[in-house]
C-alpha cells in the first residue's frame, strides 16, 4: 500500500509495443480460425460418441453371450 504507483513488467520493447499497437485485426482471419476450430470440434466430438456407441455395443454383446 505505498504511495509509489506500480511499474509494469511489459516484455516488449518501445519498437515491439509500436508494432503491436498498429496491427489490425483481420475480421476474415478470426472467422475462418473460429470455422476450423468448430470443424475440428466436430469431428473430435463425432469420434468421441462413435467410440462410446461402439464400447456400449461391444459390452452388450458381451454380456448376452
Amino acid at each position: 500500500m505505498s504511495a509509489q504507483p506500480k511499474e509494469e513488467n511489459n516484455h516488449y520493447t518501445s519498437s515491439e509495443r509500436a508494432d503491436v499497437l498498429n496491427k489490425k485485426v483481420n475480421l476474415n482471419d478470426l472467422m475462418a480460425r473460429m470455422n476450423e476450430t468448430k470443424k475440428q470440434e466436430k469431428k473430435s466430438n463425432i469420434i468421441l460418441s462413435a467410440a462410446a456407441i461402439s464400447a456400449v455395443t461391444v459390452f452388450g454383446i458381451i454380456l448376452t453371450l
